[in-house]
């Protein structure tokens, strides 16, 4: 029986896309459930009778069910150990775990002022402080990444991993707003942009055509 993973927009949800990529990227196969965010009750209700959460998204393989993003990437990589969520070593396995808890629980101030919206004209905003700690933190674990890892691969430990997935996103937000950035780090932002479950994702994107004011920013 193939997984389910229930996302919202693919427009707006960047935690819908983590584990979507992750899914995608791994060669993992798995139905596909949309329920639009923010449409009304009804909507509301869909999502309540995949999970007490109320959020989105949401796995379920048979009986189990697995709810936000980086646990349902931990739960791929036990149940389908041969897409190699994460890198093979210990200690760069704990490296690549500990800047994707970094990101599921960090960076607050750049998601608040940059929220993903594919559909936005690509233009530089006035940003925080705050935020342009978090870009700086997040080029930091970037360019250290590359550095240790970038001789097997383009990603951020070599090879794809779920830790390319919780940055996905990102990438989406630093070309939206035009967010300058090292060459080190675009040339990892061009590989992203250049994987093929990266792209599905964002011509699904942009193929949407439902509106979120709240998600709507200058």
């Amino acid at each position: 029986m193939a997984l389910t993973l229930v996302i919202g927009n693919k427009n707006y949800s960047s935690w819908s896309m983590r584990p979507w990529l992750a899914l995608k990227a791994g060669h993992i196969a798995f139905e596909e459930v949309f329920i639009p965010l923010y449409t009304g009750a009804a909507d509301k209700q869909r999502i309540l009778d995949f999970t007490r959460s109320g959020k989105v998204p949401v796995l379920v393989d048979g009986d189990v069910t697995v709810w936000d993003s980086l646990a349902i990437i931990e739960y791929a990589a036990e149940r389908f150990p041969q897409a190699r969520l994460w890198p093979e070593d210990r200690a760069s396995r704990a490296h690549a775990r500990s800047i994707s808890a970094e990101m599921h629980s960090g960076f607050a101030a750049l998601r608040n002022e940059c929220g993903m919206n594919l559909h936005r004209p690509v233009g530089a905003i006035d940003l925080s402080a705050e935020a342009r700690g978090d870009i700086a933190r997040i080029q930091q674990i970037w360019t250290d990444c590359r550095a240790r890892y970038g001789k097997s691969g383009p990603f951020l430990f070599g090879a794809f991993s779920g830790a390319d997935a919780m940055f996905g996103p990102v990438v989406h937000r630093f070309r939206t707003y035009a967010i300058e950035v090292a060459p080190v780090v675009r040339d990892y932002m061009d590989a992203m942009m250049a994987l093929p479950a990266f792209q599905e994702w964002t011509s699904a994107a942009l193929a949407e055509t439902i509106i979120i004011e709240k998600f709507e920013t200058a």
